[in-house]
């Protein structure tokens, strides 16, 4: 009998079998020391603790910030080196990624949830301490029809040419797809330039009522995931510059156009309830 066994690994196409089998790593474990030095610090910053006498000050989250930084930068560069030196992502892995990038989207739908609940409570029952009107009387709205009209169709421009990279990069036009990524990165840079500029000319702070706290946590959440995203996608750009897409095997820029489009519904659904019916 041959007791031969066919090889359960190949280089081109990765392992021949199930599991998702690679080299041990410390990186979990350093980034949640990483992710502890962190809240510790933010904590201290927050109750103004002092250590030796000298207060810790934001110094304690700036560093964890770093070491945050620095883990994810590691660890994610091992995972790419795993799926582009060692095709170590086999067909049942990557499919485990997908659940996975669509688990983590569910997520965030419910903390924008949270935020639009919190945002109709007040807007439908306005309560006495603000004079039982919507939005206050002390408010000046930002006007829906400007400034947050053209980060609209910023946003709805930039999901077009993120689909427009995607048909590319299944057509196996590498050049057309850089193209398509390259402009989304811009203009995702271009809506956070907008809402920065937006936030320095608004006319409410953030604590001086429901609207406003309202107003900046449902914003302001969203533009640190259109800062996340447009971070996303050019990481996918220099490794698309490298090669690193193929037409059958691109699932690290499926998920940052995943998360871009989720991006532009939000904003949606912000705009027409926030700018345009909490405005009226």
């Amino acid at each position: 009998m041959d007791t031969h066994s066919e090889p359960v690994y190949d280089l081109q196409n990765g392992p021949d079998q199930p599991y998702h089998l690679v080299n041990p790593s410390a990186w979990p474990l350093v980034s949640a020391f990483a992710a502890g030095l962190l809240a510790v610090g933010a904590v201290m910053y927050m109750h103004d603790v002092e250590l030796f006498g000298v207060p810790v000050g934001l110094k304690g989250v700036v560093i964890g910030f770093i070491a945050v930084l620095a883990c994810m930068w590691g660890w994610w560069k091992d995972v790419i080196h795993e799926a582009v030196v060692e095709k170590a992502h086999s067909k049942v892995a990557k499919i485990g990624f997908r659940y996975g990038m669509t688990l983590f989207i569910a997520s965030e739908v419910m903390f924008f949830f949270a935020f639009f609940w919190a945002f109709f409570a007040a807007s439908l029952f306005p309560a006495e301490a603000i004079g039982g009107i919507w939005p206050p009387a002390d408010v000046e709205p930002i006007p829906a029809f400007d400034l947050p009209f053209m980060m609209t169709m910023i946003l709805l421009l930039s999901g077009c040419t993120i689909t427009w990279a995607h048909h590319e990069i299944l057509e196996g036009n590498q050049e057309k797809f850089l193209q398509g990524l390259g402009l989304t990165v811009i203009l995702g840079i271009i809506f956070t330039f907008f809402q920065v500029y937006e936030y320095m000319h608004a006319t409410f702070a953030f604590d001086q009522n429901v609207y406003s706290s309202a107003f900046y946590m449902a914003t302001g959440f969203h533009g640190f995931h259109v800062l996340v995203g447009t971070i996303f996608l050019i990481v996918c750009y220099f490794r698309g510059k490298k090669g690193h897409f193929k037409k059958t095997d691109h699932f690290g820029f499926e998920a940052a156009a995943w998360y871009w489009h989720f991006v532009d519904v939000v904003w949606l659904f912000l705009f027409v309830s926030i700018y345009w019916w909490g405005n009226a």
